[in-house]
């Protein structure tokens, strides 16, 4: 789906961002341009984005909890 209409980006980009290693609303921010035109999506993108990191964060967790 379609988070900013302005410059394209969508959720999946969004998600592909995190997993790459950005952390916060504005690594996402700035590496998608997603919210720096007309700001109509920001909050909608900074939503997406912490349940990614939080996604990112247990998936991370879960693989410690195995470790021997």
């Amino acid at each position: 789906m379609y988070v900013c209409v302005c410059k394209g980006v969508t959720d999946h980009q969004i998600r592909r961002e995190v997993n790459e290693g950005a952390r916060s609303w504005r690594d996402v921010r700035e590496a998608t341009g997603c919210a720096t035109q007309c700001g109509k999506c920001a909050c909608l993108g900074k939503s997406i984005t912490r349940e990614a990191v939080q996604e990112a964060r247990a998936q991370h967790d879960m693989g410690l909890s195995y470790a021997v």
